[in-house]
C-alpha cells in the first residue's frame, strides 16, 4: 500500500518519509556509558535486521560515550534525552544522529534555540514523543482523562516551539500503552500534521502481550499507510523486538527479505518433537535475510501436501522424515537430522 505521504527527513543516511520504506528501530537497555557492552549489544541488533537505534543519555558520561560507539557501529544512532538541554549540546556535539527530546521540558526559549541552532548545524532532526501516560497537567484535566485530541494538542505545543525557530527536521510519535488509543491518536495526527511519524506502542509488557497490542494497533496503522519508522517494545533484551517487528512488516508486504516460516499446530498424528525443531529453526532463521519459506510439518499424512509452496520442508514422523523442495519429495531423512539438514537448505538456498 502506498504511505502517507509527509514530509523527508534524514537521519544520517537514511531518508524518513516520502518513501514506502519503514525503518526499523530499537533501543538499548545498557547505560550508554558502558561502551563495549552497548556496541557489542548494537552490532547483534543490525545483524538481526534493526535499522535505527537509540541510546539513553542521562548525564554527560552517557553524552561523551557517544563518540566512541559511533566509531564501532553502521546504523544511525538516536539520543534520548529528558529535560537537559545541556546533554543535548553534548550529544550533538558527540555525534548523535537524531534527538529525542521535548522542547517544551528543556526550560526557556534560549535553551531550545541553543539545541535547535546546533541540530541545524549538524543536520539533525528531532523526535518529539508524546506519551499517553505523562500529558501536560491542564491538558489532562481539560479533557477529563488521556484522549488522543489531548495528545494532538501537546504535540502542537511543542511542534511551534521549533516552527518559531524555523525548524522543520521533526519527527512525531504517539505512544500508549492501549493500542486503540495509540490508533485513535496516530490517525488524528495523521491529519494535522505532515511530519514522519514513528511508530509505537509504550509498555506493551512481556513478548506475547507486545505481539498482541503492538500487532493490533501498528499492523493497522502501518496497513492504512500510515507510519515511516517503528518500534516494537518489549520488557527485557531489545534483540526480543527484532523478530517481531520484522514479521509484521513482512506480513503487511512492507519488506520482502524475511524467511517465512511455516509451522502446523501439532495433533494426535505428530509422532516426533517438532516444537524443539520449530524453536530451533525460528532462532536460527533471525540473522537470515533472504526471501524463503520453510515449512515444519508435524506428519508425513497432510505434511507434504500443506508444505507443497514451500522453498524447503519437513513433514515429519515416526524416527524419521521427509525433505521437500518446491512441492517434491526428494528424500527420507533420519529424524535426528532433520534440523542440521534444514539449516544446510537454508543456508545454499
Amino acid at each position: 500500500m502506498k504511505r502517507t505521504q509527509t514530509r523527508q527527513v534524514m537521519i544520517k543516511n537514511l531518508p524518513l518519509g516520502q518513501n514506502e520504506h519503514v525503518y526499523i528501530q530499537s533501543m538499548c537497555n545498557i547505560p550508554t556509558k558502558c561502551v563495549k557492552e552497548v556496541i557489542s549489544q548494537i552490532l547483534s541488533l543490525e545483524k538481526m535486521g534493526c535499522e535505527i537505534i537509540r541510546v539513553s543519555c542521562l548525564d554527560m558520561e552517557d553524552a561523551k560515550a557517544i563518540a566512541q560507539i559511533q566509531k564501532e557501529i553502521h546504523i544511525p544512532l538516536v539520543a534520548d534525552i529528558h529535560f537537559n538541554y545541556k546533554l543535548a549540546l553534548a550529544c550533538i556535539e558527540a555525534g548523535a544522529d537524531k534527538i529525542r527530546l521535548n522542547p517544551g521540558n528543556i526550560g526557556s526559549k534560549e535553551n531550545v534555540k541553543k539545541v535547535v541552532s546546533a541540530c541545524k548545524e549538524k543536520h539533525i532532526p528531532i523526535r518529539i514523543g508524546i506519551n499517553s501516560g505523562s500529558l501536560e497537567k491542564d491538558i489532562h484535566e481539560k479533557y477529563g482523562k488521556v484522549t488522543a485530541q489531548g495528545m494532538i494538542e501537546s504535540a502542537k505545543r511543542h511542534v511551534s516551539i521549533l516552527e518559531e525557530c524555523d525548524f522543520y527536521d521533526t519527527v512525531l510519535s504517539f505512544k500508549s500503552s492501549d493500542p486503540l488509543l495509540c490508533i485513535e491518536a496516530y490517525r488524528l495526527a495523521c491529519s494535522t500534521f505532515d511530519y514522519p511519524l514513528h511508530l509505537g506502542v509504550t509498555e506493551a509488557g512481556t513478548t506475547l502481550t507486545s505481539a498482541i497490542k503492538s500487532s493490533l494497533a501498528l499492523g493497522t496503522l502501518l496497513m492504512e499507510g500510515i507510519g515511516n519508522t517503528i518500534r516494537i517494545s518489549v520488557n527485557g533484551s531489545p534483540e526480543k523486538e527484532i523478530p517481531i517487528v520484522k514479521e509484521l512488516l513482512k506480513d503487511c508486504r512492507l519488506i520482502s527479505n524475511v524467511p517465512n516460516l511455516i509451522a502446523c499446530p501439532t495433533c494426535g498424528r505428530t509422532q516426533w518433537n517438532i516444537e524443539n525443531a520449530v524453536n530451533e529453526i525460528e532462532q536460527y532463521l533471525q540473522t537470515v535475510n533472504k526471501e524463503i519459506t520453510v515449512a515444519i510439518m508435524g506428519c508425513a499424512v497432510n505434511g507434504p501436501g500443506e508444505a507443497k509452496h514451500a522453498d524447503i520442508a519437513i513433514a515429519g514422523g515416526k524416527e524419521e522424515g521427509l525433505l521437500i523442495k518446491k512441492g517434491k519429495i526428494i528424500e527420507k531423512l533420519p529424524q535426528d537430522q532433520i534440523v542440521s539438514r534444514l539449516k544446510k537448505e537454508i543456508d545454499e538456498f
